[in-house]
């Protein structure tokens, strides 16, 4: 008797299920492996699956964890003097301190203030050797591309996202980003008051591990706004969006001793002590100097936008955003603002907020007493602000920075210890002071429905 084909009509039930069975088990089996595969990889550029890329320039696909933000710095204005050749034909060496640890990592470049293209040719990342050093420490240089090439072109007005690298970054950790652009771009977009030395080189130096040809020091970050990383110890991003308060005027440089700064280390801290209801959120920074809640500065587009205009690309547009923590108003008080207007503005980013799920931690204004602009009369409107705020009408938790670091017996002025000197700006103590005064337990929890 002749068999007949697998596919004959007179094959039993029976065999076809057996047959179905079999497909289903080898389609499982070719899955798995091919899965395999792709996330064996150990961070090197030599797994990268897209052809082309040669060692430590790897772009491979993110394995899982939360995509969180480890650092940030909002694009404040147009650098003088940078019209129009921009930094044509130097190397720029940002070095940025993260707040998460992460697997792999991702940059985004701005060039919202250029008035032409900015192509960047060649970009890296890697941790620096050592606290403030250009150099990078051994076999930690990567690569980065956009979209899977090594070049990009920014618009004018325009910011744009790398793609992932594999990079294990440390918590605490400083990183270089490097970026070459050979032809004229002017103006740069700066974070100008970044409290922060960083580095420049003639000629393209981005992938050169050394210090020596860095030899040009730098207080402001150009063009960079962001360093995201894939984390697994975190799992959601605190964005502190304020003013030069936030922004750590004043703070020691190269120091890292802004309030963001010293609460990331606290929050970390608490974590790692297994303390309960604590989150395991990252902590980035988008403070800006002289920066009002009302009022943007003159120029096209805006320079120092104000907190209405840039919170969606500030803290909106940051990664896995869970909680804001809001303090403006203070700059807004010192140019005539009054009680009405700025407690508007601060409900308007409340509402913000919540139609994206997050939750506001909202601080009272710090005093100014001593300040050349100071005055009774907006000495009032800080206090009339600042017991709405306390009421609980305004924020859905209150952290009362206010009554943290005034003088008990003049709470029109910062307490001796915490002023810097300058009698509108904490110093290094009073920025500690700040960090110690956020209760981690406000940071969890739903938003609510309203205020």
């Amino acid at each position: 008797m002749t068999e007949r084909p697998a596919g004959d009509e007179g094959v039993s039930p029976t065999k076809h299920r057996a047959l179905l069975s079999a497909i289903i088990t080898l389609v499982v089996v070719l899955s798995v492996g091919i899965y395999a595969g792709v996330s064996a990889g150990d961070g090197s550029a030599g797994d990268s699956p897209a052809g082309g890329r040669g060692r430590h320039n790897s772009a491979d696909p993110a394995s899982a964890g939360t995509w969180v933000g480890a650092w940030s710095a909002a694009p404040v204005g147009g650098e003088p003097g940078t019209e129009p050749a921009g930094m044509a034909g130097r190397s720029v060496r940002n070095v940025v301190h993260t707040s998460a640890a992460g697997t792999s990592a991702r940059i985004t470049l701005s060039n919202l203030y250029g008035q032409s293209p900015l192509t960047v040719t060649h970009a890296s990342i890697a941790l620096a050797a050592g606290h403030d050093s250009s150099a990078a420490a051994p076999d930690t240089m990567r690569r980065l591309t956009f979209g899977g090439a090594t070049s990009v072109t920014v618009p004018a007005g325009q910011q744009v996202l790398s793609d992932a690298v594999r990079l294990q970054v440390p918590q605490g950790a400083d990183v270089l980003v490097t970026t070459y652009a050979p032809a004229e771009s002017g103006p740069v977009t700066i974070h100008p008051y970044a409290r922060q030395i960083s580095y420049i080189a003639d000629g393209d130096r981005v992938e050169n591990p050394s210090a020596t040809p860095y030899t040009q020091r730098t207080s402001v970050w150009r063009y960079l706004t962001a360093l995201d990383v894939l984390s697994h110890d975190a799992n959601g991003t605190v964005v502190a969006f304020g003013d030069s308060i936030t922004d750590g005027s004043t703070s020691s440089v190269s120091a890292n001793r802004r309030w963001p700064d010293a609460f990331s280390q606290r929050l970390r801290a608490a974590v790692a002590a297994g303390q309960q209801d604590v989150p395991r959120y990252s902590v980035v920074n988008a403070g800006i100097s002289g920066n009002q809640i009302l009022a943007s500065h003159p120029g096209r587009p805006a320079e120092n936008q104000s907190g209405l205009t840039r919170f969606a690309r500030d803290v909106l547009g940051r990664p896995n955003v869970k909680v804001v923590v809001l303090d403006l108003g203070v700059n807004d008080t010192l140019h005539g603002a009054d009680a009405d207007r700025i407690l508007a503005g601060l409900r308007t980013l409340v509402r913000e907020a919540h139609a994206h799920g997050i939750k506001v931690v909202g601080a009272t204004l710090t005093p100014f007493g001593g300040y050349p602009r100071y005055t009774a009369a907006r000495d009032a409107v800080r206090q009339r602000v600042n017991a709405e705020i306390r009421s609980g009408t305004v924020y859905d938790a209150v952290v009362d920075f206010d009554k943290a670091l005034r003088d008990p017996y003049d709470p029109r002025r910062y307490a001796s210890e915490y002023d810097s000197g300058d009698h509108l700006h904490p110093g290094d103590r009073g920025y500690r002071r700040m960090a110690d005064t956020i209760d981690l337990t406000d940071l969890k929890g739903a938003v609510p429905a309203r205020l």
